[in-house]
């Protein structure tokens, strides 16, 4: 892991931000052990912005701490798959039938862009970038909801989810990569066709898919 070393203004903040992107990446795997000491000396700090950070990422989800074991990356269970993924399909099907009735050829645009971005990167080969157009292409959608309580559980919501896009691409082989790519193009289609029943099952089947790509990958104990 090669975590930048981080300045002594708002220490706290950056470690947490470090950290994070560490899980997101990868580079700290799920299972893996977390020392504040070691961690400490890897960002050129002091351990107390280290335990603040954890505690942060605890409260995220992202970080689980053990009696007498300390804190390690969390691992993703077959439980925490089906509540992720059955909560996120409920939230994300509102979300995209409230678009449908405020779309417009801008937003058709903007989502239509990110996906053409989005398989270009797939082929690439370029996986963090098509991570990182994956998630601005569901957070476009709820933004687009225009909702405001729904904005706030995105916000509470957004390292699992964010963690479970990133598991869900780093499953892929390449050109199953440029395949998840391109049904994205599926969900606008069933946005802009305006039918809300059609575009809730297309957006169930396509978290659906990732759901299942990660099954295999869980870590029960």
């Amino acid at each position: 892991m090669a975590l930048k070393s981080v300045p002594d203004q708002n220490v706290a903040d950056r470690v947490t931000v470090e950290l994070r992107e560490a899980i997101f990446s990868g580079e700290l795997e799920p299972g893996e052990r977390l020392v504040e000491r070691k961690l400490a000396e890897r960002l050129g700090t002091s351990h107390i912005p280290v335990r603040e950070a954890l505690t942060r990422l605890t409260e995220e989800g992202l970080v689980e701490r053990l009696p007498h074991r300390g804190a390690r990356v969390v691992a993703l269970t077959s439980r925490d798959l089906e509540e992720i993924s059955s909560l996120r399909t409920l939230l994300e099907q509102f979300a995209v039938a409230r678009v449908q009735q405020s779309w417009d050829e801008a937003k058709d645009a903007r989502l239509r862009k990110i996906v053409q971005q989005m398989v270009q990167a797939a082929e690439r080969g370029n996986s963090p970038r098509v991570f990182e157009l994956d998630r601005r292409f569901h957070e476009q959608i709820w933004e687009m909801a225009d909702h405001h309580m729904l904005m706030a559980l995105n916000a509470q919501l957004r390292s699992r989810i964010t963690g479970f896009l990133r598991a869900a691409n780093a499953a892929l082989e390449p050109a199953a990569r440029v395949a998840h790519a391109q049904t994205h193009l599926r969900i606008v289609d069933a946005i802009a066709g305006g039918d809300p029943d059609e575009a809730r099952r297309v957006m169930a089947e396509h978290i659906g898919e990732a759901a299942a790509r990660l099954e295999p990958h869980t870590q029960d104990d």
